[in-house]
């Protein structure tokens, strides 16, 4: 569960780390996939970012599920997270300027539909005051979606850093509430025997 934390901290400490190496890279202005361009300095620790998150997302999940299915939870909102694992696994291993980055990075426009979905599949529950977190989180990861527009058009890396913001968010919630869950469920188990 604690990959929740750790894999939002390993793709933003990779983020920091290459725009520092880069000469006149902006948070606010350049994409964040430009970190990783073919032969870039930033190219290779890039890539081993965006794979380390993406197998750490990927463990996550696995945990996510596990919990989601004993305390009887629909796991749908949570394999939808695996979009995003698999973007970024995809984005990091053919980086720009290769068609297959942009290609494998889309799925993770179904992300924002995870902490959506919750409000059909678990409701407050089980988990207390989910609908309000998911939806607040909805909306920060939805104005990634900006960037498909000309809204702010000189702050693209802004608009990208939305959606970024925005499942970092969820991953943390989702950390600290599975984690609670999964602590409640020991002590009722403990209690029936």
């Amino acid at each position: 569960m604690y990959l929740g934390i750790l894999t939002p901290i390993v793709f933003w400490g990779t983020l920091i780390i290459c725009g520092l190496m880069t000469d006149n890279y902006s948070h606010l202005t350049n994409m964040v996939s430009e970190l990783g361009t073919i032969g870039t300095k930033t190219q290779y620790i890039f890539t081993t970012g965006l794979v380390v998150s993406s197998f750490l997302s990927l463990l996550f999940i696995i945990g996510l599920f596990r919990i989601a299915k004993k305390n009887q939870l629909s796991t749908i909102p949570i394999l939808l997270i695996l979009t995003f694992t698999f973007s970024i696994f995809g984005a990091a291993i053919f980086p720009l300027p290769l068609s297959l980055h942009g290609i494998l990075g889309s799925p993770s426009l179904l992300l924002p539909l995870s902490p959506l979905l919750v409000f059909i599949f678990w409701g407050n529950k089980i988990i207390p005051d989910i609908k309000k977190a998911s939806g607040l989180i909805f909306l920060i990861m939805a104005l990634g979606f900006l960037t498909l527009t000309t809204v702010m058009d000189n702050y693209f890396g802004l608009k990208q850093r939305f959606f970024h913001i925005g499942w970092t968010l969820w991953f943390i919630y989702l950390c600290n509430m599975f984690l609670r869950l999964n602590r409640s469920l020991l002590k009722t188990n403990k209690v029936k025997h």
